[in-house]
């Protein structure tokens, strides 16, 4: 089984990446053939900055080894290094229809959200099916809001396909529906473009800062308060037990807690669950090359893949 995941280098990785993505692409690098580019390609239509755009493509790079990627298991590297990707998006764009991307909703929030109409985004899923079928992939672990972009997917492998013969195989999505949806300091899901974050592996200070800061209602502190409803609550289970959680819903139900009270229990678990992997990460930035070196042999072997499906598209064509 070969897996097949990416994530846009546009800014510091929050935990809404980790839980909606990373943590199943790693879990997912001891269940078969894993491939897991950084999306620079993507990320030209909204990173204008080329030294930005560098620096976070290592900064993605850093924290997904930090987090556990094993590049003894996984081929981590950048889009941009398999240049073929772009080869297979132009044939693909001739066997898309455009009513199938008018349809996406990617492309509708990003217009609602006040970002311009360019070609880069109305044409995302043709590239995004490009990243897909050129490594032959098998699963694609996406969160619930990426799932339609793997529909769209295997729409234009099976076009090629019956046009031109059986070139790919049709992806499966990997949905993991507990993490569907992290909530922000908001309540909203958590977002770069909403601006309610809480970083990985923020500073000590800083991350403190923001789970403090998380929206909550006006409720006394000696009334009870509704655990299923609250922000904090949500983002305390993805770090707690069964049993902590249970604890905490008790506390919040039976009243005379504060919510600043719940909201330092949250931050120092939150805390100790990332503990192993900032140490992890500053024992990688310790050796200049290592980053480097990985993502190197990652492009290796994902341009030998790469290679041997465009070899069979451009022979399926007529290019060859």
């Amino acid at each position: 089984m070969r897996i097949l995941s990416g994530i846009q280098p546009t800014g510091v990785l929050h935990i809404g990446n980790y839980f909606g993505m990373m943590r199943q692409a790693i879990a997912l690098q001891n269940e078969g053939e894993a491939f897991y580019f950084i999306a620079d390609y993507h990320a030209l239509t909204s990173v204008r900055d080329p030294d930005v755009l560098r620096e976070n493509v290592r900064r993605i790079a850093l924290d997904f080894l930090a987090a556990g990627l094993d590049p003894e298991r996984a081929a981590l590297f950048k889009q941009s290094d398999v240049p073929q990707v772009t080869e297979l998006t132009w044939i693909l764009s001739t066997v898309a229809p455009m009513g199938l991307l008018e349809r996406a909703h990617s492309y509708k929030d990003k217009l609602a959200r006040g970002m311009s109409p360019m070609v880069g985004l109305f044409s995302y899923p043709v590239l995004m099916a490009a990243d897909i079928l050129i490594y032959d992939s098998d699963v694609v672990p996406v969160g619930k809001d990426q799932k339609q972009h793997i529909e769209m997917t295997r729409d234009l492998a099976g076009k090629m396909n019956e046009q031109f013969g059986q070139i790919f195989k049709l992806p499966e999505p990997r949905i993991q529906a507990a993490t569907e949806a992290v909530p922000g300091l908001d309540g909203q899901k958590m977002s770069k473009s909403y601006g309610n974050t809480i970083d990985i592996f923020g500073e000590e200070k800083e991350t403190r800062k923001r789970v403090m800061s998380i929206v909550t209602d006006s409720t006394p502190v000696e009334k009870p308060k509704d655990p299923s409803r609250s922000t904090i609550t949500q983002l305390y289970s993805l770090f707690a037990s069964k049993s902590e959680l249970e604890e905490m819903h008790s506390r919040f139900k039976k009243g005379g807690t504060g919510y600043g009270d719940f909201k330092k229990q949250l931050f120092e678990k939150l805390w100790e669950y990332f503990l192993p992997m900032r140490k992890r990460r500053q024992e990688i930035l310790a050796d200049k090359l290592y980053i480097d070196n990985v993502l190197a042999k990652g492009a290796k072997r994902a341009n030998e893949v790469a290679d041997q499906v465009m070899a069979r598209v451009r022979k399926a064509v007529g290019l060859r």
